[in-house]
């Protein structure tokens, strides 16, 4: 049975002794939606168009892990947001969309030493392309919204990586920008809150929950279960 230390409240640390040092990691990876950002964007586009219980009952089952083909659940989803005018997604970033608590303060404190921050989002490039600019992160991944006539098609765009950015195009991507980078994959940090974050936890360093599902805490190294993100330097120091 694995040793689990309550190090603070809502702090828990499993696998690992602290303190750790941030400037011995060179790559950290963060999901989007409800892990950066206080949303999941999705939910929020569907709203526009009444469907929001309808897609956000998709959205829960697949973060629990119910639903086990992320790409099937998200192409369901998507599919939902036909006819969806395009300025919808401008609302949602302008009134809904928030960065949550100590994420400004943890991507700062990791380009501090020097570290490289990586967004890889389930979700979509209008948003994830506005927080990497907003945070200043290094580099994005994300899925792509078709569009036609300033209305959504309710299809998502093949890029050149590939066409739905998954649990396992996450695991990838965290590889490759770490083999770019010429850093090992223990040198990576991985954050997320939903079951397709675990695969590029279970490659990083160090893996990170965030207000996160059930099955994702358990399996995480660090579970931040209360506060903002910037409690992982809580952790590494």
């Amino acid at each position: 049975m694995t040793a689990t230390l309550n190090i603070a409240p809502g702090l828990v640390l499993q696998r690992l002794t602290p303190p750790l040092q941030l400037a011995d990691y060179k790559l950290i990876a963060f999901d989007m939606d409800s892990t950066l950002i206080n949303i999941e964007c999705i939910d929020e586009i569907a709203d526009a168009v009444g469907k929001k219980a309808e897609v956000a009952a998709i959205t829960e089952a697949t973060m629990r892990g119910e639903i086990k083909d992320f790409k099937e659940s998200l192409r369901r989803r998507v599919a939902l947001l036909e006819g969806v005018p395009v300025s919808s997604l401008q609302q949602v970033y302008d009134e809904r969309l928030k960065l949550n608590p100590g994420a400004a303060e943890l991507v700062k404190a990791c380009k501090a030493v020097g570290m490289k921050v990586l967004l890889v989002s389930g979700g979509f490039t209008f948003f994830a392309n506005r927080v990497k600019e907003r945070l200043g992160i290094d580099f994005a991944r994300s899925n792509l919204l078709d569009e036609a006539d300033g209305k959504l098609t309710g299809r998502v765009v093949t890029q050149s990586w590939g066409d739905i950015c998954d649990g396992a195009e996450k695991r990838r991507t965290l590889l490759e920008v770490a083999s770019l980078l010429g850093v090992s994959p223990a040198e990576t940090i991985a954050v997320g809150d939903g079951a397709n974050d675990l695969p590029m936890m279970g490659e990083a360093g160090l893996s990170v929950a965030y207000h996160a599902k059930p099955k994702v805490r358990e399996q995480a190294m660090v579970a931040i279960n209360e506060g903002g993100l910037d409690r992982l330097l809580e952790v590494c120091r």
